[in-house]
């Protein structure tokens, strides 16, 4: 793996985390909101990460598909099943036949944390975006000597 690869799976793993942190901020955008009926209900959303594949025109020597320096890719964003949580509120506005109004499953606390998690992450990785160019600019000049 040659150094110029380092900048393509760090930059690949920024724009994971950046989605990451969009669907964060999606959940917690509507945390709080109200529904009268659970199929209209906001449900919490994950990114769904993966290995990225090897490129054969790029890689044709690889057989397994799979190499040391790869990066990530986002599969899918997908809908979390847990339950949503439902309050008897029959004075509200927003509420059912039965008195009932329907929040979404986002669990603030781990969202948060996720979104910490995602930032630390991007900063990792332009600190390595940022090692890798002064390893090639050191590299330059061992060259101009």
């Amino acid at each position: 793996m040659s150094l110029s690869n380092v900048f393509g799976i760090a930059g690949s793993a920024m724009n994971a985390q950046t989605i990451r942190l969009n669907t964060t901020a999606s959940n917690l955008a509507n945390a709080e909101s109200v529904s009268s009926s659970v199929d209209e209900t906001y449900r919490a959303r994950k990114p769904v990460f993966a290995i990225q594949p090897v490129d054969p025109l790029k890689d044709p020597e690889n057989v397994s598909g799979l190499a040391s320096g790869q990066g990530v890719q986002v599969l899918d964003i997908v809908e979390s099943d847990a339950e949503l949580r439902q309050e008897y509120n029959p004075g509200h506005p927003m509420a059912d036949e039965q008195g009932f109004v329907y929040y979404p499953n986002v669990n603030v606390v781990e969202e948060m944390a996720d979104m910490i998690s995602a930032s630390r992450s991007f900063q990792i990785n332009t600190e390595i975006m940022n090692t890798a160019k002064q390893m090639m600019q050191q590299t330059i000049r061992l060259g101009q000597q």
